[in-house]
């Protein structure tokens, strides 16, 4: 017997609305490297991947609206009308919505003058009539109405994961009428989210009692003189028109001029491929990891490359050599301060040597090659490799093309850690590492040593054929000096950093953990007095009740489970109550002590050290990122947060931390890559350029008169230029309403029209030339740029705008590390370098040599760029990194 046939339909609009406010908590932390909003797509995604496993449909369609107008606005004008514009964050996402569905595997589809809501009502209405079950996602209730024996609405309630099925059965539980009678429902009350009128004074409770007699809309009508006198009867008389028309409005079309069929909704499942790099672009590693990716290319389909020992006699005749040699030095796993050394290869393109045995690594004349600089190497990941051989004894140089870093500054959307992507991109068949080892649970290293040599002999081969062809490219980009000068410098200089590692008092940590867990222990205690009962503080139905129930305070915002208890909804009540208060805190020592107080100790390594790595090729802008563990982004402004960088010590008992912090820096480099005389002014003059900003804003004579919370504004807005922060944003960002941040944004660019004239510009040059460059000519390609789709093109122009002043920013660092690290050797100072977050570096030296420090390190920052403003460069330093700050 076959399959019974289903039909998925899912109600695009409303779901990604509510997706990206199920998230709206965590939007700044769902960004990917390309600075795009994500928060919207990933809610989207996972509760499509509860859907699909429910579900198992045969076929599926998302429906979206395809614009402002449709035939419902042309009977009524102000249909819809008070809904407030979506959010530019949510605009930005939408394609990426589709795009996703068709990767999965989905079709979409819009039909002008129409809305989602008529496709879904169009295809459930043909599903049913060929006999097929119908299931239809939205979060709007009004799909209700369509609900029959064949076809359930769920509705989503929490967020976008769950959801309540309306059945006629569920419809006449709930609400005492049928599906078809919510139309009439409507008519009668009306419809405050969709702006259409029904009759005055007629409610959800009276709207059902009236239809439970009459039946119908038209039915009340027909008996509305024989009712008895009242208020009702004369708003039901009054408002004739209005009833009828709003139930006009509500009501669903069934035989919209939908022009696809059924058969092109058959649903066959995911794209794997596409979907894989989809989700890599978009940083989304938790789908990554649950694919089970078929391997294209396994390591039987290779061509054999004849790989000879590498052996004492190999060593000599390399060492030899005049030919430069590509080196590949593998590891297996993705932390190499711990991962082990698999194999080793050499190859000068025609001869190529290797082995499985890390003892080579003792070798004398193996040692003396690999640290001989005027001997001529290839590799992929140079920062890598040094780290590996390190920890075999081994020094590293001579290293003159890294297949990584020219890959990463060709193109950066296309963040290609590993040979296979780059190797793909030149359309060189090479399988990548989870192809080879496998993933997950099956990924393992060959038992076969051949076969995992032949591997490293392909990658050596890769490298080995395009590297003249890349390093072509890298020249005609005029990004040759940007990579032998900085990016090249750069991967021996945070090599060493990682190496060196940070020393971490655990003891501090264990403190800690016992303090934060007093302290939890104690505001937990301090609740439940207040509470008048105990209860699980996590779970937010349960805090619900006590907050709303037992303690009467306002309700601010629903959830289908209850109350909503997040942080926006707690901020707007902690006047109400202490409890509130005492919640916040609560979660937030709770978040420090799991993250970071017991995270952080799983990380030192029996050297008493934290050895983080920096990714050097993921973000799109040039800045660095640190995993394993992140170290930038550990809380600054919360003193709980803080207090955990005093368990961050120097590794001798006479020594200091020392850091040394960039003020301001991208302001510095906007002022300087617009020319705005206003804004650099601000800068050569060294005003305070917050007070400085308000005072040009607010219209004020002089800086005294700007209040804290004036400068606190133009802060956030002097910032969020940088980032092409739109009205939405900044109105989230400072507490005002969207018209008043429109306002200040414009007023904004009136005082600095030399950034205004930037931004226009800067989008010119991107539209003519397809790319934006940094001081350096780090490139940023915008392919969005010609978007038919505004929100796609919206962003790339945000994008276009932002991109010069942090890549610039990311160069100016970056130039800063590897001077500093020369002049350290050169004045041959103990001192360290050691961390490197954000605009700052961190360093570790002999407290003897501070005072030396205060002047070196601010000159050499000072000087690593010449701007048209001065660079400005702030230090502190103490026995932990707490007090260098």
């Amino acid at each position: 017997m076959s399959k019974n046939k289903k039909l998925l339909l899912i109600d695009g609009n409303s779901v990604s609305f509510r997706a990206f406010f199920a998230m709206h908590n965590v939007l700044d932390k769902f960004i990917n490297g390309e600075g795009i909003h994500t928060n919207a797509l990933y809610a989207f995604n996972n509760m499509l991947e509860i859907i699909l496993k429910d579900e198992k449909p045969t076929h599926a369609l998302v429906a979206f609206d395809a614009g402002k107008t449709t035939f419902r606005t042309k009977m009524f004008d102000e249909y819809k009308g008070t809904r407030a514009k979506t959010p530019q964050e949510l605009m930005e996402q939408l394609p990426l919505i589709q795009e996703l569905l068709n990767y999965r595997g989905i079709k979409t589809y819009e039909l002008p003058d129409y809305e989602a809501d008529d496709i879904i009502g169009t295809m459930s209405h043909k599903a049913e009539k060929d006999g097929m079950d119908v299931t239809i996602i939205t979060g709007d209730r009004d799909l209700t109405q369509l609900a029959t024996d064949k076809v359930t609405v769920k509705v989503n309630v929490k967020g976008v994961t769950e959801t309540e099925s309306y059945t006629p059965e569920h419809v006449q539980e709930k609400l005492g009428i049928t599906p078809k009678q919510i139309i009439d429902m409507k008519g009668l009350m009306g419809d405050n989210s969709d702006h259409y009128p029904g009759v005055e004074k007629v409610g959800e409770k009276t709207a059902i009692k009236l239809i439970n007699e009459y039946g119908s809309v038209e039915g009340i009508y027909d008996h509305v003189d024989e009712m008895k006198k009242s208020k009702l009867k004369e708003h039901l008389i009054n408002d004739k028109d209005k009833a009828i028309l709003s139930k006009k409005l509500a009501t669903i079309d069934l035989e919209a001029p939908v022009e696809i069929k059924m058969s092109d909704l058959e649903y066959h499942g995911d794209d794997q491929e596409k979907l894989m790099q989809f989700y890599q672009k978009m940083g989304f590693k938790t789908f990554l990891n649950r694919m089970d990716v078929p391997q294209e290319t396994t390591a039987e389909d290779l061509d054999d490359i004849k790989v000879q020992a590498l052996d004492d006699k190999a060593i000599e005749k390399i060492a030899q050599s005049s030919k430069a040699q590509t080196l590949i030095i593998e590891g297996f796993g993705e932390n190499y301060h711990t991962a082990p050394i698999t194999g080793i290869l050499i190859s000068d393109g025609t001869d190529c040597y290797g082995t499985t045995d890390f003892s080579i690594l003792e070798n004398e004349t193996l040692k003396s090659w690999l640290a001989d600089k005027t001997k001529e190497k290839y590799l992929f990941d140079n920062k890598r490799t040094i780290a590996l051989l390190h920890r075999y004894g081994c020094q590293l140089a001579g290293v003159s093309f890294d297949m990584l870093l020219v890959s990463y500054l060709l193109d950066s959307n296309d963040n290609k850690q590993d040979i296979g992507l780059v190797a793909k991109n030149y359309n060189v068949n090479l399988p990548t590492e989870d192809e080879f080892y496998g993933k997950g649970v099956k990924k393992a290293v060959p038992e076969d040593d051949n076969l995992l040599l032949n591997f490293l002999a392909q990658k050596a081969q890769v490298i080995d054929n395009l590297k003249d062809q890349m390093l072509k490219e890298l020249k005609d980009n005029d990004q040759d000096s940007l990579y032998d000068e900085i990016e090249l410098p750069l991967s021996i200089v945070l090599a060493e950093m990682e190496i060196k590692g940070i020393t971490v008092e655990v003891s501090k940590l264990k403190e800690m953990e016992n303090t934060f867990a007093t302290s939890l222990a104690d505001i937990e205690k301090s609740i439940y007095k207040d509470a008048g009962k105990e209860f699980n503080i996590n779970s937010p139905k349960q805090l619900g009740v006590v907050l709303f129930e037992d303690l009467k305070l306002p309700v601010v915002k629903k959830t289908k489970t209850g109350y909503s208890t997040s942080v926006d909804v707690l901020e707007k009540l902690k006047d109400k109550s202490p409890v509130v208060q005492k919640v916040l805190d609560y979660r937030q020592i709770s978040k420090i002590q799991s993250t970071y107080v017991v995270g952080l100790q799983k990380f030192v390594q029996p050297d008493n050290k934290i050895h983080t790595i920096y990714l050097q090729t993921l973000t799109q802008t040039g800045r660095l990122s640190s995993i394993e563990p992140n170290l930038q982004n550990i809380p600054i402004r919360i003193d709980e947060g803080k207090q955990i960088r005093k368990a961050f010590v120097p590794q001798h008992k006479d020594w200091e931390i020392f850091s040394a912090d960039y003020s301001q820096v991208e302001l510095r480099v906007l002022a300087h890559i617009s020319g705005d005389e206003n804004m650099q002014e601000a800068f050569n003059e060294d005003y305070d350029i917050h007070a400085h900003t308000a005072m040009r804003i607010f219209g004020l004579d002089s800086t005294d008169d700007v209040t804290p919370n004036m400068r606190r504004q133009a802060k956030a807005t002097n910032f969020g230029i940088v980032y092409g922060i739109s009205d939405y944003g900044l109105s989230q960002n400072i507490g005002i309403s969207r018209k008043q941040a429109a306002a200040f944004i414009q007023s904004y660019f009136e005082q600095y029209p030399g950034v205004k004239k930037y931004m226009d510009d800067i989008v010119k040059y991107a539209r003519e030339n397809g790319y934006v460059e940094t001081i350096m000519h780090r490139r940023r390609y915008l392919p969005d740029i010609h978007s038919k789709n505004f929100n796609v093109r919206n962003f790339a122009q945000r994008t276009a705008m932002n991109t010069p002043i942090q890549g610039s920013a990311a160069d100016i660092i970056k130039v800063a590390m590897i001077n500093m690290q020369k002049m350290l050797d050169k004045e041959n100072l103990q001192a360290n370098l050691l961390l490197q977050v954000h605009d700052e570096m961190i360093f570790e030296a002999p407290a003897t040599e501070i005072p030396t420090l205060e002047k070196l390190v601010p000159s050499v920052m000072d000087s690593a760029v010449k701007l048209d403003v001065p660079l400005k460069v702030e230090t502190a330093h103490g026995k932990t990194w707490y007090e260098a700050k």
